[in-house]
């Protein structure tokens, strides 16, 4: 398997791996909210998002319907999404730019 195959596919696993985990901080956080117990941190929230989890924030705010009124949520879960769709387009045109097209 040629290496930039290999790397184009550890980040598309990573960034479902971490989008799972944050879906599922999301769900959890509203949970905890719905019972009155003590909550996942934003900053937490935040951070999975950031590191590759922006599809798992984005899908968990609208499923969960949770921390959807605050604004710097919106602004960093698009910006993120952005980062991450650039880096994976980024990936891929260089994966088919050295390997000739073929998969």
């Amino acid at each position: 398997m040629d290496k930039n195959l290999i790397i184009l596919v550890v980040y598309i696993g990573f960034i479902g791996f971490m989008s799972l985990v944050t879906f599922f901080l999301y769900g959890k956080d509203k949970s905890l909210a719905k019972a009155g117990r003590e909550r996942i941190k934003e900053k937490t929230l935040l951070s999975a998002v950031a590191i590759g989890g922006a599809i798992g924030g984005f899908l968990g705010r609208i499923i969960f319907h949770h921390k959807t009124d605050k604004i710097y949520f919106s602004f960093v879960i698009y910006l993120s999404l952005l980062m991450q769709a650039a880096t994976l387009g980024i990936l891929i045109f260089l994966y088919f730019k050295f390997n000739g097209g073929a998969i």
